[in-house]
């Protein structure tokens, strides 16, 4: 392995084979890509299911998505049912340090790729398997999809309790997929490290539907974490319809008094110092009763200036606050322009573009250019794979 503190990415010299599609598989791999390892994506002869996005790209299977969680890979096409083709990926694999894919058990295994053939293979690999559901219960090689997963965890009844819609909804975002993207990467290098002081592979299986469940749970299962329960799940901070961006004169605003004094004292400061100052506010069970009103009246009292004016006002006395940001305009954030977060590049066959740079920092490594998302089977030459 590298030494640390030469500069060096810091996974150089890892070298990984990536059969996962669209989302979930993909974002593990892109991270560790971004890291330094040596990434080869396998695709079949029509390429990752993800490749064409919701809208026309400039190039056939470039769409913006796979291009932002693909980058700095090498693509391969291999059709697995091919004898040759079967016999490039086994070779890939006995050199390989780690093989990830979201290929369900029954399928990898009748392609030949299940964990004790690989390990056969190379007794060393860190064997990586994305699934939808935990292989120890009953969901176990079902099909899991973002949506399905927002469902079965609850999230999707998160949005009634806030606006009394009661239509179960879907957060507008691959959440479950990106969380466990997460999950596996660490997971991932959890074993590389566990690999480094005991010399052992491992298979590692990373179920989506666990790893979400996981990650909304912290907060939700709230009153549930006791037994009997003390009260409902759901956080009710998180679920309360009043805390939500404020109405100002040119915009919205995020206004987040924390603390209980703190409520008072943002209402004070946005023109209402009388009822901030109200004596059942002395006692903090008083506030903690008056919240919702609080928040009502901050949502009366924002209107009356503009964004900036309330930032300018509110900022000085350390209360949480921001704009409230509209998606397009997220790109031109000044905070994430001089930090670099977007970088502009070259893309070699769809030109200028945006890429979003690894989000920290490490004094051991400074990272270089992006690297670029594939065209489908762009590196098969280097592979012996005409």
């Amino acid at each position: 392995m590298i030494a640390p503190g030469d500069g060096k990415p810091m996974l150089e010299g890892l070298k990984v084979i990536d059969l996962t599609s669209v989302v979930f598989g993909p974002y593990c791999t892109q991270i560790l890509a971004d890291f330094g390892a040596e990434v080869v994506k396998i695709e079949g002869p029509t390429g990752d299911a993800y490749r064409p996005g919701a809208k026309p790209a400039r190039t056939a299977g470039m769409g913006p998505g796979f291009i932002a969680l693909n980058r700095g890979k090498k693509s391969l096409v291999l059709d697995l049912k091919d004898g040759a083709d079967a016999a490039i990926m086994r070779d890939l694999l006995a050199e390989a340090d780690i093989f990830v894919h979201n290929v369900r058990e029954a399928a990898i295994e009748r392609l030949g790729f299940g964990y004790e053939a690989v390990k056969a293979l190379n007794p060393k690999i860190i064997y990586v398997h994305c699934v939808g559901f935990g292989s120890g219960g009953p969901y176990a090689g079902l099909q899991a999809y973002d949506d399905v997963i927002q469902a079965a965890t609850g999230t999707a009844s998160l949005l009634p309790r806030v606006d009394g819609d009661p239509r179960m909804r879907y957060l507008p975002s691959l959440i479950a997929d990106k969380v466990a993207g997460l999950h596996a990467a660490y997971a991932t290098l959890a074993a590389v490290t566990h690999r480094l002081r005991t010399g052992e592979g491992q298979h590692v299986e990373v179920p989506m539907f666990e790893a979400f469940a996981s990650f909304m749970m912290k907060e939700h299962l709230d009153g549930k974490t006791f037994d009997p329960p003390n009260n409902d799940a759901g956080y009710a901070r998180q679920v309360d319809p009043d805390r939500q961006p404020f109405p100002t004169k040119d915009g919205w605003i995020s206004i987040v008094p924390y603390t209980l004094p703190q409520y008072t004292q943002v209402v004070a400061l946005l023109g209402d110092p009388d009822l901030a100052g109200e004596e059942r506010f002395q006692d903090i069970m008083g506030i903690l009763h008056a919240t919702k009103e609080l928040y009502q009246r901050m949502a009366a009292l924002t209107p009356a200036k503009t964004t900036a004016e309330w930032l300018e006002i509110l900022r000085p006395h350390n209360i949480p606050c921001m704009p409230a940001t509209d998606i397009n305009d997220v790109i031109d954030d000044p905070h994430l322009r001089e930090t670099g977060f977007f970088e502009h590049g070259e893309h070699p066959s769809e030109g200028p573009l945006f890429q979003m740079r690894e989000p920290n920092s490490f004094s051991g490594w400074k990272p270089g250019p992006l690297g670029h998302a594939p065209l489908l089977g762009e590196h098969n030459d280097e592979f012996g794979k005409g």
